[in-house]
């Protein structure tokens, strides 16, 4: 019986391509950039996420949306929600977003990505200035009373292990780009505030 023979990691050599990230921006008239939102779970990162692509459209960027829930339905699906599967799924998210910065565009990232090592893991993967953590730092118990998944309550009455906040740590940023309070804004505001500070940058 003929076994498959297969190539170690060592044989990969990643193929050189002819077009630069650069040059398939310029056709774009943009730069890439990957924003990275953060926060606890009801913070309002989707949400945010979804304005400010809104609003970057309608200035005629070409962006994409990245969000957490997303690729755990899709990508993800096969990750659990200890320590471990979570790495792995900030990995795959931090590697999707470099391709697609690749392709030119600007990509919005909505994950709690709870552990400050694996954002900086993600930030490696990105050319300098090209990666912008923002922290959605909408307070614990705000997102904790605004709970519109439920998932409080349920990691709360014992029903949802290792949530994020409850008996998960979530590992706030030490020094990210920006940041972003829901309590404190207004949605419309904090969209606003996030795209001039992209545009600024």
């Amino acid at each position: 019986m003929n076994e498959a023979v297969t190539m170690p990691i060592s044989g990969i050599r990643p193929y050189q391509l002819s077009l630069s990230s650069r040059e398939r921006a310029a056709l774009k008239l943009q730069r890439p950039r990957c924003l990275w939102l953060t926060g606890l779970s009801g913070a309002g990162k989707s949400t945010l996420a979804n304005a400010l692509e809104l609003q970057l459209n309608q200035l005629g960027l070409h962006t994409f949306v990245l969000d957490g829930d997303n690729l755990r339905a899709g990508l993800c699906r096969d990750l659990g929600m200890g320590d471990e599967s979570r790495k792995e799924n900030i990995r795959r998210m931090a590697e999707v977003a470099r391709l697609m910065v690749d392709a030119g565009l600007i990509v919005i990232v909505a994950a709690i990505s709870p552990f400050r090592a694996e954002r900086e893991v993600a930030r490696r993967l990105f050319a300098e200035g090209d990666f912008i953590e923002v922290y959605v730092s909408t307070p614990f118990a705000v997102c904790a009373q605004r709970d519109p998944k439920g998932l409080y309550q349920a990691a709360r009455e014992g029903r949802l292990k290792d949530f994020t906040g409850i008996d998960s740590p979530y590992e706030a940023p030490l020094c990210a780009e920006c940041e972003i309070d829901t309590q404190a804004l207004e949605m419309r505001e904090a969209c606003q505030r996030l795209a001039a500070f992209l545009i600024n940058k």
